[in-house]
């Protein structure tokens, strides 16, 4: 009689980094494609459209594009967090943050010249996003508090306190009762490429990877992000200061959050409106894990997932509802986990005791 047990791996194997993650998307599009079978709907055809919608013009493109860049930017920011084992989930609440700061600089400052307007509005933004990581990281670096609690709950706070200046003083008395800021000087709109929406923040979320990638991989730092996160235990025989390192990887992970906000209203609304994120930095972290934190695979994983809900908006169109996207993003996130298993362990046969 055979048995089959689960065997945790010596060491994640190459194919398993990519072949999880790819099937992941498509068990997801399986999933996606009986969902609509059942529930009526043409499935050949939804996924045509989506397709379209996302990369069927020049248009489509720079939409898409346009989507994937704060997906970039928060993307990277939360891999830095979860390669050290530190379950950032407030991505969401950081950017909502560092637009608030880029924002409030554009509506006091927007006088100054864009050489010195936007690049403060950047520092501010990553300085009060990277405060709004701190507070959970210090929380877990000095009381061992759980990070993933706080940063979630600090989600809401973030977004509440946004809003109550949208309703409250910043509200635009020409806005007709909605909840908006007024439009920034045109020295606070980032350049575009082209004549698309398109804007430079694309090329920022670019270097950044390229950034990520060799701090990651070729400096001390990098090495001691990876030892902690490994073994805190280790990391502090081998002397590196754990405290300290957490309280800095959570600052940048909400500092490029943080960016990603500024980045958001500078390039996009140009001013700061209720709503600015559709859940970014939620649908982040789905980006991050598929990407198996890899700073490159984090740029290609974003444009998916940009066209994803770009294609989402175009299907509304048709009479489609746009949650079709959120319950595909839902079946990735859930096939994703479930491959991890894979990915860390694999089946071996063994024969039953006594036989």
């Amino acid at each position: 009689m055979m048995r089959y047990k689960l065997i945790k791996r010596e060491t994640d194997s190459l194919a398993s980094r990519i072949i999880v993650p790819v099937l992941s998307v498509l068990m997801a599009l399986l999933f996606g494609w009986i969902f609509l079978w059942l529930y009526g709907i043409n499935p050949a055809e939804t996924y045509l459209r989506m397709w379209q919608g996302a990369f069927g013009n020049s248009y489509a493109v720079s939409e898409t594009l346009v989507k994937a860049i704060p997906l970039m930017l928060l993307g990277l920011g939360l891999s830095l967090a979860f390669r050290m084992k530190i379950w950032n989930i407030g991505a969401e609440g950081q950017l909502y943050m560092g637009a608030f700061a880029a924002s409030g600089i554009a509506l006091f400052y927007g006088h100054l010249p864009a050489l010195i307007l936007l690049p403060v509005m950047a520092a501010a933004a990553f300085i009060v996003g990277g405060f709004w990581g701190l507070i959970p990281g210090s929380l877990r670096a000095y009381w061992g508090v759980n990070e993933t609690i706080i940063t979630l709950m600090l989600n809401y706070v973030a977004i509440s306190f946004v809003d109550s200046f949208i309703f409250g003083p910043w509200k635009d008395p020409a806005s007709l009762g909605f909840p908006l800021s007024p439009r920034f000087s045109p020295q606070a709109y980032l350049p575009t490429i082209g004549d698309s929406r398109v804007h430079i923040g694309l090329l920022v979320a670019l270097l950044l990877a390229v950034l990520f990638y060799f701090l990651l991989n070729y400096t001390r730092w990098g090495y001691e992000v990876k030892v902690v996160g490994e073994s805190p235990a280790s990391a502090r025989y081998a002397g590196i200061n754990v405290k300290r390192n957490i309280m800095l990887v959570m600052l940048i992970s909400g500092g490029i959050a943080g960016l990603a906000g500024m980045i958001e209203v500078s390039g996009i609304t140009h001013r700061l409106q209720q709503g600015i994120s559709p859940g970014y930095g939620f649908t982040a972290i789905i980006v991050a894990w598929l990407a198996r934190l890899h700073p490159f695979a984090i740029i290609l994983v974003a444009i998916l997932f940009g066209a994803l809900l770009v294609g989402g908006f175009g299907l509304q169109i048709f009479g489609l509802p746009f949650s079709i996207v959120l319950m595909l993003q839902g079946a990735v996130l859930f096939f994703l986990l479930g491959g991890e298993i894979f990915t860390k362990y694999r089946l071996q046969r063994v024969r039953k005791e006594g036989q």
